[in-house]
């Protein structure tokens, strides 16, 4: 059984202020089973993206939308755009984190 994507952003979010971190909705989707990007602000070094994957073997996983590192944030949100064009019930949720204090739990798959 899945969690509705509402209840895992909210779940992110007090993540987030938990390691005070600040952390916004920047894309409300569909909440029962919108899927959910994860834009990290690193400020300086620009912004990681991902999206969430499936593993070979079913597993949950995360891919970056940006494998050589962090984009410029223009870059990154031109990239979150054209994700929402194709997908209009995507959420975007954005955590400000520039020290990458805020850890996936799932792996993060190369390319």
């Amino acid at each position: 059984m899945r969690l509705k994507s509402e209840m895992r952003v909210q779940a992110w979010l007090r993540r987030a202020a938990g390691l005070g971190l600040m952390a916004t909705v920047a894309r409300k989707g569909e909440p029962e089973s919108g899927t959910v990007l994860l834009k990290f602000n690193r400020f300086a070094t620009g912004c990681e993206v991902f999206s969430p994957v499936a593993t070979p073997d079913g597993k949950p996983a995360w891919m970056a939308a940006f494998p050589k590192g962090p984009a410029p944030e223009q870059e990154a949100d031109a990239y979150l755009q054209r994700q929402a064009k194709y997908d209009p019930d995507l959420w975007v949720l954005e955590i400000e984190d520039p020290k990458g204090l805020f850890a996936l739990e799932e792996p993060i798959l190369k390319e």
